[in-house]
């Protein structure tokens, strides 16, 4: 049995297709167009609090807004100002990880992932521009959280469909795809933010429905280099799909138990949006060569040195492929853990060194601001990786949307854990992400020392090996 027959729902791209640095072509357009995204979803994220605590949520404009009282009544209890911003932002940022499995369903079971994503391209790009409409803003938090849903999952799935079962730069390929996703991040602040505060809300709003219509258009632009899903013929018959078998559920349960173990293995990382950020603004001697600047300026050195961390580990394991077979997705996983811990370690080392009243050298954040890119390389692009290859292809897209739950995870638990950092010594603080890290560390250990073999293995080679 072939490849192509074992995996009958997709055509896969050859070997041979190495158009794109060494990838097929298809990562390109599929790389540009999720960069759009990224810069529209994080142009949001950056002005949608200020523009509600700023302009929308006053009395003499919030009255406007259909379906604002009502929800501030029913669901937020009656409260108002910076509370209900953040209650609704808190609504927004968790429902945006939960969507992407009802899209990863939705295309797996009736739409197919092309068709699910042009949808929520769609929705997504509605969405930023009924954000320049006040009394549509609610309508607007709708499309986006719908679009994103079904967007998000079915875009990185169809990254995973461009290589065979046992093509090894599929890895490099969901790195490839990360640095686009941040590209995407670090752009979005000084241009859509820069536009919002400066020109007006509905600017910035406007600008990133502008760049989310420019990402659509690419995509469209390059389907023809994307795998085919390949539907049945006649409208009055069912899609076939073939029924999960006892392996395929056994890899449900691998995936189902990782993806809290990456949530827990991520605490480090996601922190960097929550308390890192306020020990900085109150601690951090905020000067790098001379030049200070302001607190909100970390985020964008987290995004600048994680990009290019992203670039230098994928140079790193293309160089070492070489002349060495390249470790696997969990050992990959294994090694980012190592830097994940030295990560932590070193917001101990700033905590333990700062002088008592005095300001943190930036030495120490930035040594942190290394090493956990490198973990971050080697954790975040290679678990969706990882997901991508083991998941049974029947629910692909369904499983890639189960990633997602990892973030929400991971975020719920920064929330949770940020609450300590008040009451605790800002050491002890770090140590338990150093725990966090040293927790993913032991259980991906344990996968690779106990489910090494079974994870090797996709079920296309399961189904070639029965042939």
């Amino acid at each position: 049995m072939t490849v192509a027959e074992a995996t009958p729902d997709y055509e896969i791209g050859t070997p041979e297709d190495r158009a794109f640095l060494g990838h097929p072509k298809g990562l390109g357009f599929l790389g540009f167009t999720e960069a759009c995204e990224r810069f529209s979803y994080y142009s949001m994220q950056t002005l949608l609090v200020l523009y509600m605590v700023n302009y929308l949520l006053v009395p003499e404009r919030m009255h406007r807004v259909i379906g604002l009282d009502w929800l501030q009544a029913h669901v937020y209890h009656g409260i108002s100002g910076q509370p209900l911003a953040s209650a609704i932002f808190g609504t927004y940022a968790a429902l945006v990880y939960l969507t992407p499995i009802a899209g990863g369903f939705i295309a797996d079971k009736w739409l197919g992932r092309d068709a699910t994503l042009l949808i929520g391209g769609l929705l997504m790009a509605i969405g930023h521009f009924l954000m320049a409409i006040q009394w549509a803003f609610v309508f607007a938090l709708l499309a986006l959280v719908l679009g994103v849903g079904a967007f998000k999952g079915n875009i990185a799935s169809q990254v995973g469909s461009l290589y065979g079962p046992n093509d090894l730069r599929r890895a490099t390929a969901f790195q490839l795809f990360y640095i686009f996703i941040n590209a995407g991040v670090i752009l979005a602040s000084p241009i859509a933010g820069t536009l919002g505060q400066e020109v007006g809300w509905h600017w910035g709003f406007g600008c990133a429905g502008v760049v989310m219509v420019i990402g659509m258009a690419i995509y469209l632009a390059g389907r023809r280099h994307l795998p085919r899903e390949r539907h049945v013929a006649r409208r009055d018959e069912a899609r076939v799909r073939e029924p999960l078998t006892r392996e395929d559920w056994i890899r449900v349960l691998y995936i189902a138990i990782l993806i809290p173990v990456i949530a827990i293995a991520l605490l480090t990382n996601m922190q960097i949006f929550n308390v890192y950020l306020t020990w900085g603004d109150q601690h951090f001697s905020l000067e790098l060569f001379g030049f200070t600047f302001p607190s909100s300026w970390l985020i964008t050195i987290d995004s600048v040195v994680s990009v290019t961390f992203l670039i230098l580990v994928a140079a790193f394991w293309k160089l070492w492929s070489l002349k060495h077979r390249e470790p696997d997705e969990i050992s990959k996983m294994i090694i980012g853990s190592v830097f994940s811990i030295a990560a932590g370690l070193c917001l101990f080392m700033g905590a333990l060194t700062a002088p008592p009243g005095g300001k943190i050298s930036m030495f120490w954040p930035m040594m942190f601001e290394i090493t956990n890119s490198i973990g971050f390389a080697h954790i975040l692009p290679i678990s969706l990786a990882l997901f991508s290859k083991i998941s049974p292809r029947q629910i692909t897209s369904t499983v890639i949307g189960l990633y997602y739950l990892a973030f929400f995870v991971a975020n719920a638990l920064v929330g949770w854990v940020g609450g300590f950092y008040s009451s605790l010594p800002t050491t002890t603080f770090w140590l338990i992400h150093v725990a966090s890290a040293a927790f993913g560390l032991v259980a991906f250990a344990v996968f690779k020392l106990a489910l090494g073999k079974q994870m090797q293995t996709t079920p296309a080679d399961q189904a070639a090996a029965l042939s």
